[in-house]
């Protein structure tokens, strides 16, 4: 029997490396094992949970899943949908909220930093989050989750509701556990931090052109280029991170020792590392705009993905209504 995997990213802007090496990368990894069943969605709902606009909400979620598209998931083996499609989602998560206390849903250290970020927005559906990434999951029975080390805690809620359910109301949820990826914490181009579509001059987007990439890595900031490589903090550590990713450990390795003896010229770096991104970049640029000249195609995807989603997720909301009481 096959593993059931699901996944998904948030619909607030375009997909950025950050999204594709530590979430994207390991959904393509698994999509081409065939011993699992994935499913992937664009996890529009959770974008309402901070403050948002509603024209770019429409258009950011159907942006994510041509980027799907174009960086190579495929609707032939892997179920593709927006979250807001399967209502079951929603419902789902309000019968989660029921055997979790708010105590337990305050002390989150992600919704702790979430108010910091938003004090004028601390709303019930942030408070929840965690609870309808646990309905995502858990909806589909989905035992792995490829998703960033900082959604751990998430995850964790996730496997406390699932043995409470299964607990009080005997049902048959997994405990999901994250799939890992080399590139799961990506760091932001500033230095600071991760990736984030929220801080300006953090990220590198997947359909930035060379000079665009250019320009971003030109302001990454840097230090003198020689000195103790163990020490080498913010953006150099973020710039040797990215050698790393796209062009080897070896290459990594080999400015680490120039940094110790005749120096790093930061210059060439960042000019190679372009180029290095750039070129995993072109393919799927190219693809997205086969699918951007062909909408009803993109249309067809989603409302087929959707119905696929609806018929695994209308059997686990029924089950669970049956075990609860409720029909």
């Amino acid at each position: 029997m096959k593993k059931r995997v699901l996944s998904g990213i948030r619909a607030t802007g375009r997909l950025h490396l950050g999204n594709y090496l530590g979430a994207i990368k390991g959904m393509l990894a698994l999509q081409d094992d065939p011993t699992y069943e994935t499913i992937y969605m664009v996890a529009d709902l959770h974008a309402v949970t901070t403050p948002y606009k509603v024209e770019e909400l429409r258009v950011n979620r159907r942006e994510v899943i041509i980027d799907y598209l174009a960086a190579g998931l495929d609707p032939e083996k892997s179920i593709l949908f927006q979250q807001a499609d399967v209502s079951e989602h929603a419902e789902l998560a309000f019968y989660f909220s029921s055997v979790m206390t708010i105590a337990r849903m305050q002390h989150l250290p992600t919704f702790k930093e979430k108010v910091k970020q938003y004090p004028d927005a601390a709303t019930m559906a942030l408070l929840n989050y965690p609870i309808l990434m646990s309905a995502d999951i858990l909806v589909y029975k989905a035992g792995l989750v490829p998703v960033g080390i900082d959604q751990e805690p998430h995850l964790e809620i996730s496997r406390e509701i699932a043995r409470k359910m299964n607990q009080e109301y005997g049902m048959d949820f997994p405990e999901p556990q994250r799939f890992k990826t080399p590139g799961e914490y990506v760091p932001s181009l500033t230095g600071e931090g991760k990736m984030s579509k929220s801080v300006e001059g953090s990220f590198i987007t997947l359909v930035d052109d060379l000079a665009t990439i250019k320009a971003k890595l030109s302001k990454a900031p840097t230090d003198s280029g020689k000195g103790d490589i163990a020490q080498a903090t913010g953006g150099v550590k973020a710039l040797l991170s990215f050698v790393e990713l796209f062009q080897g450990a070896d290459r990594r390795k080999a400015y680490e020792a120039a940094y110790k003896n005749e120096g790093i010229r930061y210059g060439d770096l960042k000019h190679d590392l372009a180029e290095a991104i750039y070129k995993e970049l072109q393919p799927i640029q190219e693809k997205r705009k086969a699918f951007e000249s062909d909408p009803s195609r993109v249309d067809q995807i989603i409302a087929e993905g959707s119905k696929r989603a609806r018929v695994i997720a209308a059997q686990t909301v029924a089950e669970v209504k049956e075990k609860m009481g409720l029909a």
